[in-house]
């Protein structure tokens, strides 16, 4: 009988602890079937941030580093010029990176950094506790805006893509999501071309991965991905936003 489909050899043979219906688990997966297809487990490093993402190092068979609250970005530029011939990649939250982090990240962008930055955005703070984020939608409810994030008092969702797009040392910048199939195979392509522009040293790359946190949500895993299609794709559409050809680089 033909193999059609197995666990990408990047990933470690054990159980994902992510919750159900949580889409940590498939963001995690398109990485991996990234690097197995480019053949460059051996050379990849991983930097993991805090949250949810940080346990990457228990699913990815490659080298990862642990970074403090927010630096991810910081870490793997550190890591990228002491070894050029290593790619390297973080895989943050909306917490971290838009939070705590959205200087080292901007910056990161600016300087244009050869390396790949997945950014998983459900909108809140998963592991802490569900508390509203800097991505959390107007009205939705966390456990620090009980009432429905208010843009009077609370600001306005950061959309991260959109930003980072602008700078110049951004090479590829794309915003994805993974609540269906045809959503899943663009997502798919977009994250192995944010390591292919990695690999032909074209600089920044970033692909926002819009997830799904039913538990923190409050709801179960069909209600969080309908959520996913009709109150967050509206508000961070999707798309390349960014992509260097190579006649614009040299």
């Amino acid at each position: 009988m033909e193999l059609v489909f197995k666990r990408p050899e990047c990933l470690i043979d054990i159980p994902f602890h992510f919750c159900p219906g949580c889409h940590h688990g498939i963001a995690h997966r398109l990485v991996a079937e990234a690097i197995d297809y480019f053949k460059i487990r051996e050379k990849t490093i991983g930097v993991a941030s805090v949250g949810c993402s940080v346990f990457m190092y228990d699913y990815f068979n490659v080298d990862v580093l642990e970074a403090p609250h927010g630096r991810a970005s910081a870490v793997a530029s550190g890591v990228k010029r002491a070894r050029k011939d290593r790619i390297v990649f973080t895989y943050q939250g909306d917490g971290d990176l838009a939070a705590i982090g959205i200087a080292e990240g901007i910056h990161t962008a600016n300087r244009g950094e050869n390396i790949t930055i997945i950014f998983a955005n459900n909108g809140i703070y998963g592991m802490t506790g569900g508390q509203m984020a800097p991505t959390t939608l107007l009205g939705q409810k966390t456990s620090t805006s009980p009432y429905g994030r208010d843009f009077t008092s609370d600001g306005y969702p950061i959309r991260m893509a959109e930003m980072l797009a602008t700078l110049e040392g951004s090479a590829f910048v794309a915003r994805v999501a993974v609540n269906n199939p045809a959503n899943l195979m663009k997502a798919k392509r977009a994250v192995r071309k944010a390591f292919q522009m990695q690999i032909e040293e074209m600089g920044f790359s970033f692909v926002e991965i819009l997830l799904a946190c039913p538990t923190n949500w409050g709801m179960t895993a069909l209600e969080a991905n309908r959520r996913v299609e009709e109150e967050m794709i509206p508000y961070f559409p999707l798309g390349i936003l960014k992509e260097r050809k190579m006649a614009d680089y040299l």
